[in-house]
């Protein structure tokens, strides 16, 4: 059976994965952008991550039965990725999401404000 921290990253990863797909239908995966945004994430996490779970003097301490074991990148648990690509790939949709939000807010309360409809009405109440 696979020890619980892994079988939770696991998840975690793959269900973000379907809610873009399914519910969020970003495209997110594509752009350029988000993989560079995950780039500098990690090249932050791994020093930092690394040095709370060194092996040779731990800060954090994990249970050797719910653990994969494996560590690829200076003792951090693999989890420790897919966790973190996890919680930074759901942040990133739902922060999208809720700014589309806005702009589909800002279009409609103009369109209620003066009766024209469409992105051309904000720009023209910005430009006035």
């Amino acid at each position: 059976m696979i020890p619980i921290y892994p079988a939770l990253a696991i998840a975690a990863a793959a269900g973000v994965v379907v809610l873009e797909r399914a519910v969020f239908r970003s495209g997110i995966f594509r752009q350029p952008a988000y993989w560079v945004a995950m780039a500098i994430v990690y090249m932050f996490m791994v020093p930092v991550d690394g040095w709370l779970t060194k092996l040779s003097a731990p800060i954090v301490v994990y249970r050797e039965g719910d653990t994969s074991g494996l560590r690829p990148v200076w003792d951090i648990l693999a989890e420790e990725f897919l966790y973190a690509f996890a919680l930074l790939t759901l942040v990133i949709l739902v922060w999208d999401r809720a700014g589309r939000g806005e702009e589909d807010g800002e279009v409609e309360r103009s369109a209620d404000r003066d009766g024209r409809h469409g992105a051309r009405s904000v720009e023209r109440e910005v430009t006035s």
